[in-house]
Formats: C-alpha cells, structure tokens, sequence
C-alpha cells in the first residue's frame, strides 16, 4: 500500500493524525527541537528537558492578551497608558541591558501597538506593561500563563515572568509547540509575527528579530536569545512536504554560537529543510 504520508491531509484539519516519526537526521545536533507537521501530533527530538526559554515566553503572553482582549484584524483596540512607573521600570531594565522600547510617561499604545512591541522588537517592557494591564499584576498574569500551560498540557513548562527574562521560566520544545500552534490560530497574532516593521508613537519604526521572515516559507513567530537559554525560535514555515503544502510549526531550544538568534534561526532552517527532503524521499520512493 505503499508509505504513510509524512503530513496530514488538509480535510483532517479539526483532528490530528498519524504521522510517520521523523528520522534522527533531521534534528538539531545541539540543544531540542519539536516539530508539528501539518496537523499531525507534535514529534519532539531528543534530549527533551525543561530548559530556559527567554523571549518564546512571549508568545504565551500574547496569547493570553489576545484571549482576555480579542482582535479582528485592521483593529487597533483600546488604549494602554504608560505610567511614570512604566518609564521608571523601562530605565531598570534598560540598565540591565534587557531588551526594550523607549516609551514615555503618558504615551499611549493601542493593544495592537502594545502587542506589536513585544512580538517584533521583543520588549520586555511592554511584557510586563501588558501584564499589569490584563490582570492588574504580573503575579496574576503569571499564574494565568500556568494554567493555560496546563490546560494545554504543557507538563514540563514553568512561567515566572511574562517576557522570559527570568531563567526560572522553563519549558521544553514540544511543549511550546503547543502554544505557538495555538497562538497561530488568531488572526491578529498571525499578522503581527508575519510583519517586519511597525510604528510605535515614541519608539518609531522597530523591526522584527525574525531574520527568515518572508524567506524559504517562514511566516512567524518568535526569537529568543540568552546566555542561559542560548539561541530559541518557535516558528511556522509552509512548504511543499509529499507535494503538498504542508504547514510546519516547530520551535528549536538551546542553540550555541555567539550571535544566537542567528543560531536558532539556522538551526530551525536546515530542520525545516530536513523534513521536506525526508518527504521527498518518501513520495520518490512510493512512484518506484
């Protein structure tokens, strides 16, 4: 009967599906990685362990903003106030050379604004502005984060600060391949990851750490980057996998190098480029 497909088809949309497991080669030699093939289950690499994960954290925060906040897309929703503790708390932690946008007391950031500041330039400030906003505290907003954790299954995930700064925030890649498939299921955080630029009213324009952006099919999501987490993405590409298009989600963990976005960019990359030849090996294989 020839070979099971690599990927799904696109009438199993509602439900996951078998999924033939992915050979050791296509994953990353250092560090984790997990992948979901279309609307396969999620396949997870070796060395699987909960592990620093920095800025990926963010897309947990977004979701859950997204969640108690909906957005259809072209809408910018309500106003946020920036307070002079906002300022304040954006010197500290520029000062621990954190990852920020300038703001100023009275500013006022629309939630798309607010979220775009987070998911591109991957602002720490507007991590925690966003979680005083949603739940009045970030201690509330990080209890909120575990348990959509767990009721996702994310079984060996730890949130302790909405942005990922804290090392204590841990997960392990097939875990945040659940909320990253998840967050890609809204409209407005798909359009804001897949955007290289936007315009923020005191920062200016601000760029999207997504380097692989609009190249060889990625389309999201979101970088991360720090000594104890090394190079992290959690990512969406579309490709052609069995001749079809195929939707691959996949985050990367723990990536060495000294420029570690760049390393967890590339290391997601050849995966993806990976798995598309493991399929066209299969469907060659199936016309013998």
């Amino acid at each position: 009967m020839g070979v099971r497909s690599l990927v799904s088809s696109s009438s199993q949309a509602n439900a996951q599906s078998p999924v033939e497991a992915l050979p050791g080669t296509v994953w990353p030699a250092y560090g984790q990685a997990a992948v979901q093939i279309g609307v396969s289950a999620v396949q997870a690499g070796p060395h699987q362990h909960a592990a620093p994960i920095a800025s990926v954290a963010k897309v947990m925060t977004a979701y859950l903003v997204l969640r108690d906040h909906p957005l259809r897309l072209g809408e910018e929703g309500p106003a946020i106030e920036l307070s002079d503790d906002d300022a304040a708390d954006t010197d500290r932690r520029r000062g621990q050379e954190e990852s920020v946008v300038p703001v100023a007391a009275g500013e006022l950031l629309s939630e798309r604004q607010a979220l775009q500041a987070l998911l591109l330039p991957s602002a720490n400030n507007i991590a925690a502005v966003l979680a005083r906003w949603d739940a009045g505290s970030e201690e509330t907003f990080v209890a909120r984060m575990n348990a959509t954790a767990r009721s996702l299954g994310m079984l060996h995930t730890r949130y302790t600060d909405p942005s990922g700064y804290d090392d204590a925030t841990v997960s392990t890649a097939a875990d945040q391949v659940r909320i990253v498939d998840r967050a890609m299921r809204l409209p407005v955080f798909a359009s804001i990851v897949a955007t290289r630029t936007a315009t923020l009213p005191v920062a200016g324009v601000v760029q999207n750490t997504n380097a692989l952006l609009g190249h060889e099919g990625f389309v999201g999501v979101k970088t991360g980057s720090d000594d104890a987490a090394g190079g992290c993405f959690a990512f969406r590409a579309i490709r052609r996998i069995d001749g079809k298009r195929t939707t691959v989600t996949g985050v990367v963990l723990g990536q060495p190098g000294h420029d570690r976005i760049a390393a967890g960019l590339a290391a997601a990359a050849a995966m993806v480029d990976r798995i598309g030849e493991t399929g066209d090996r299969r469907l060659k294989g199936a016309h013998l």
